[in-house]
């Protein structure tokens, strides 16, 4: 089977002429400006300036075990080289296979959309709390996919509750009163790939977005293309060797009463090299009630029933703003 027959058929081909042009990136970056944060010794007052101004930093010292993650990136290209129709059928909810739009198109829908309106993208959606489902499969494969992902989650898990922890006491919320804003059992993990592109073409693999998520920890492989978006301009995340960089979601925005800012970010492919991450990604308790000065109160469940009806009726995200408190 070639590589070809892996990508989703509405990726198979791009017309010159479907081709896009897009801001360049700003060539500060080149002394990587990313703030780094130290999880072996904190500084509570640099996290919080990296909150604050990037809603983005880069995690050194982790001590997440780089033997996993790259453990699980070689199964998860193993995965994603079959063929779009095994794929389809390899996963079942609430774990899914999906690709193509900002909110990902489910499996199976939508197959003749054009290529300029979606994003060039396909990926594995994984709930933590319903690993169960693999452990009981008959393909060895999707049982070693279980395991990695179980110690991955236990280890992202150690990272997110320390970060959380440090940011609440930042921001002096009390630690009882944050407790049900951050919970493992919400948590999630997103294989993306981006396949590659022809010379003639050019597309985003994830068009500008904030996270809806506390708190997210992406591991990229070497390929670059994750952008920034600061003061109005773009600001290339580099992928190092044996960091993360974590982002703050709209959820972390709001618990902070804007204090901290959800991370504005997109993904831009690259020519002839597909790219692969990993994606932790955790949210409030389940029916937990957020309760800000600048937003209504309200829940992740009703966040997110917003966010999809805009996505069906809008065609984007609209997210916080929804929320907000009118001050009229």
């Amino acid at each position: 089977m070639s590589n070809l027959e892996s990508y989703p058929p509405v990726f198979r081909h791009q017309k010159k002429e479907e081709s896009q042009k897009y801001d360049a990136v700003d060539e500060e970056d080149s002394l990587d400006p990313i703030p780094r944060i130290d999880f072996q010794c904190i500084n509570l007052e640099k996290l919080g300036e990296a909150c604050k101004d990037w809603g983005l930093f880069r995690l050194v010292n982790h001590q997440a075990p780089l033997t996993l993650m790259s453990q699980l990136q070689q199964l998860a290209k193993k995965i994603f080289s079959l063929s779009f129709e095994s794929k389809q059928g390899l996963f079942t909810e609430p774990v899914s296979y999906t690709w193509g739009t900002a909110a990902l198109t489910p499996s199976g829908a939508g197959l003749s959309i054009s290529p300029k309106h979606i994003n060039w993208v396909e990926g594995i959606n994984v709930p933590l709390s319903h690993l169960s489902l693999f452990e009981a499969a008959a393909d060895p494969m999707l049982h070693t996919f279980s395991v990695l992902l179980e110690e991955y989650g236990r280890h992202m898990g150690r990272l997110a509750k320390t970060l959380f922890e440090a940011m609440v006491k930042n921001l002096n919320l009390g630690s009882e009163k944050s407790n049900y804003n951050l919970s493992e059992s919400t948590a999630y993990v997103r294989i993306y790939r981006y396949p590659s592109l022809p010379e003639t073409a050019e597309a985003v693999g994830m068009e500008l977005h904030t996270d809806s998520s506390v708190l997210s920890i992406l591991n990229p492989d070497e390929v670059g293309g994750l952008e920034l978006l600061k003061d109005g301009k773009w600001f290339e995340v580099k992928p190092i060797p044996g960091t993360m960089i974590v982002n703050l979601g709209d959820m972390m925005q709001a618990i902070s009463n804007d204090e901290y800012m959800s991370a504005k970010h997109r993904v831009m492919v690259k020519k002839k090299m597909e790219r692969l991450s990993v994606c932790y990604f955790v949210f409030p308790e389940e029916g937990n009630v957020i309760r800000s000065p600048n937003y209504k109160p309200f829940t992740y469940r009703d966040f997110q029933a917003q966010v999809q009806n805009d996505l069906k009726t809008l065609g984007y995200k609209v997210g916080l703003e929804r929320f907000k408190i009118n001050e009229d």
